[in-house]
């Protein structure tokens, strides 16, 4: 009986799984090398395509949180695309990539519920435009204001006054009450002072209106009013309405509120404050 050579066969097997994995092999890094390619040119034409789709919004006047907003969105959609014909050349169906993209998007909706919202409040803030780019607004929920810098998908970033950048997700925009400072273009100045029962109302209210007309940033229509507003405690309020643009609203506030002081104190005018009277009895022997 002849004897087998088990090294000799053991040798043979790996040859010829070996010369096997070779076309394979070959196969496979011709399939990356490939998908490399088409990744670098689709790369490349998703560039162009938003280049395109930025120029045609931009000419039509389109305001730039919308601008971002949709170019946000052609990306997000081209290179979904350019994945699924990637995994093609690797021999996934497409029907395979959407059974498996419509398996695994209601368990990735169900963990991002607040991505999602943010992402609806996204759209329903570039649809009803209750803000732009540029606004001036006050987030009530949180007292959070400043202004609009950037409306991107998911977020809306804002820049105080004091020059910091808040972000605010979309969601919370959309569900919150929002006060726009600048939309109309004007705004109303209020400036409340007390005097003493003991003062000229009339007198008081002509120099109110005279500071009033006297500052270049007051609007002349509508025109500055100066009203007895409560007969307080300890003294008369007065109140000063003047309309503003609403750049200059800052600036006219608090250069009034001087001027006000100077110009009482000039006319003899008291401005009344809260005063305490203590008396102490001494103890009987």
């Amino acid at each position: 009986m002849t004897e087998v050579d088990v090294s000799t066969i053991e040798l043979s097997a790996i040859e010829q799984w070996l010369d096997q994995l070779a076309p394979k092999a070959f196969d496979f890094l011709l399939q990356v090398v490939i998908a490399v390619i088409v990744y670098l040119i689709g790369q490349r034409i998703i560039n162009v395509i938003r280049k395109i789709a930025k120029k045609a919004l931009e000419k039509r006047d389109s305001e730039p949180g919308l601008v971002l907003f949709i170019d946000s969105c052609v990306k997000v959609a081209l290179y979904a695309l350019l994945i699924v014909v990637i995994l093609t050349l690797f021999g996934v169906t497409t029907a395979s990539v959407v059974a498996v993209v419509g398996s695994a998007g209601l368990t990735v909706g169900l963990a991002l519920q607040g991505s999602l919202s943010n992402f609806a409040g996204g759209v329903l803030i570039l649809i009803l435009k209750p803000f732009v780019v540029g606004d001036y607004i006050v987030e009530h929920g949180s007292g959070r204001e400043g202004v609009v810098t950037a409306i991107s998908v998911f977020y809306t970033t804002l820049t105080t006054a004091d020059n910091k950048m808040v972000v605010i997700p979309n969601g919370t925009l959309s569900n919150s009450s929002i006060t726009n400072l600048n939309r109309v273009g004007t705004r109303r100045c209020d400036f409340n002072v007390s005097v003493s029962y003991a003062t000229d109302l009339k007198k008081a209210k002509e120099v109110l209106l005279m500071l009033a007309r006297r500052d270049e940033a007051v609007m002349d229509d509508p025109a500055p009013i100066a009203f007895v507003k409560e007969l307080g405690d300890s003294g008369i309020d007065m109140e000063l309405r003047v309309w503003v643009k609403s750049e200059d609203y800052w600036a006219v506030t608090f250069r009034m509120l001087e001027e006000i002081k100077m110009a009482f104190d000039e006319e003899g005018i008291d401005i009344p404050f809260p005063q305490m009277d203590v008396k102490i009895k001494s103890a009987e022997a």
